[in-house]
């Protein structure tokens, strides 16, 4: 493949030293841009260094770095696949890192609440601006009360993390969405270990939820966030008397 067959416009050459640097934002622009779809292979290492007029060893560099970027993925004997939607796998095994991590020190449970207070608080007043009503959300309340019907604390802390889902889910992000899924499990989790705290009840939770769904509906993005940012504040304080009840053992 020659430089003006590619779909790489080739510009001035930069610094010899920084060749592979070339290539990689070369690459990684037309990977983000969509301009090299997912699946299709990359031009082969020679007719890249061809293009660009390089070594086939600064290639090789270029191409380790986007797969470390997670662009593209190299089988030996084969052309580079570009693989932008392996973001989901990759937030998966970070996911299952932070668990590993959480599970020697259950006091980082209460960093993932600071972590859930940036997703949310912004997802909140996102949808309060709307001014509309959310199925998805109604459908996690309906299950909330259900659950508070049958005293059931799995059931209610199934539902409770679904209404805190279906909010990020909403916004209609899907960086976002995928990120804030990959930590979901861990934040079911955290809600099973602070619903039993004996000085909140399965009511005193429903009603928190549903007076934050009317404040989400509201019209008001203040009142969301603000609404929010004190359920989140109230559950952080339910966690961390959780974690002295269970002397640091995550259930």
């Amino acid at each position: 493949m020659s430089g003006r067959d590619s779909k790489t416009p080739i510009t001035a050459v930069p610094d010899r030293g920084k060749l592979h640097s070339w290539v990689v934002s070369t690459f990684e622009e037309q990977i983000l841009s969509g301009v090299l779809k997912v699946g299709e292979r990359m031009p082969s290492e020679a007719a890249i260094a061809r293009q660009f007029n390089i070594s086939t060893r600064s290639v090789r560099e270029a191409m380790q770095i986007l797969e470390t970027k997670g662009l593209v993925r190299r089988r030996h004997g084969e052309r580079a696949e570009v693989v932008r939607d392996d973001v989901g796998q990759f937030m998966s095994s970070l996911a299952t890192t932070v668990r590993k991590l959480f599970a020697r020190e259950p006091e980082y449970l209460v960093e993932l609440m600071e972590v859930r207070r940036i997703f949310e608080v912004e997802a909140a007043g996102r949808r309060a601006a709307e001014k509309k009503r959310y199925e998805t959300i109604e459908q996690a309340i309906e299950r909330m009360k259900k659950s508070v019907e049958k005293r059931s604390f799995p059931y209610y802390a199934d539902a409770d993390a679904a209404f805190h889902l279906a909010l990020v889910q909403e916004v209609c992000n899907e960086i976002l969405t995928t990120l804030y899924q990959n930590l979901y499990g861990l934040i079911t989790d955290v809600i099973r270990l602070s619903v039993r705290v004996p000085s909140k009840s399965l009511h005193e939770g429903l009603a928190e939820h549903e007076a934050l769904y009317q404040a989400i509906c509201s019209g008001e993005p203040g009142k969301a966030k603000e609404a929010i940012v004190g359920h989140l504040e109230n559950s952080t304080t339910y966690l961390r008397q959780a974690l002295r009840n269970t002397k640091g053992r995550v259930a």
